[in-house]
């Protein structure tokens, strides 16, 4: 059983996805793509040191929340771009606010590093880490704990943003 006592504090997540670094970083990066897989929430980068990111909720959240007896803002996750390299890296803070202990935590760190497949022309490694110190709730969240109720987390999103690219279908599809 994992309990958010023992989650990592730092979470890595790697898929190899038969697609071009141009074309991973947009899956990111631009909410024409990034609404399309994992939750479905669109994304929204400003592309430079300094710049915002926020994620807003989808009308199927805003319903879940609803009927679940609690409401989930316009706004469930908000950050700050901290470094941008297209296609290769992208940096940011990143702090989830649908759930009143996740918005109490702390801002964590989550890097996007995509490189060229060394043995595989076409294929590139995406590598997500999240550095999640202070924040408990949000690393349970990510992780996909059963005890956070949260789906499948990174390894659900990630899955969904390869199925996307390599397909042209989401799981949901």
């Amino acid at each position: 059983m994992t309990t958010e006592a023992t989650v990592a504090t730092t979470q890595v997540y790697r898929v190899w996805i038969k697609a071009s670094p141009e074309r991973i970083w947009a899956a990111i990066t631009d909410p024409e793509w990034n609404n399309r897989y994992g939750y479905a929430a669109p994304g929204y980068f400003e592309l430079k040191p300094g710049g915002s990111y926020r994620s807003t909720a989808t009308r199927q959240m805003k319903d879940f929340g609803a009927a679940g007896g609690f409401e989930v803002p316009d706004v469930i996750v908000d950050g700050e771009v901290v470094e941008a390299d297209p296609p290769r890296r992208l940096v940011q803070t990143w702090r989830m606010l649908m759930d009143p202990t996740t918005a109490a935590e702390p801002f964590t760190t989550l890097t996007y590093e995509i490189e060229d497949a060394k043995t595989q022309p076409g294929v590139c490694k995406l590598t997500v880490t999240h550095e999640l110190t202070g924040a408990p709730a949000t690393a349970a969240m990510v992780a996909g704990t059963d005890e956070a109720g949260a789906g499948g987390g990174w390894a659900w999103v990630l899955s969904d943003l390869k199925t996307l690219l390599e397909t042209g279908k989401t799981f949901n599809e």
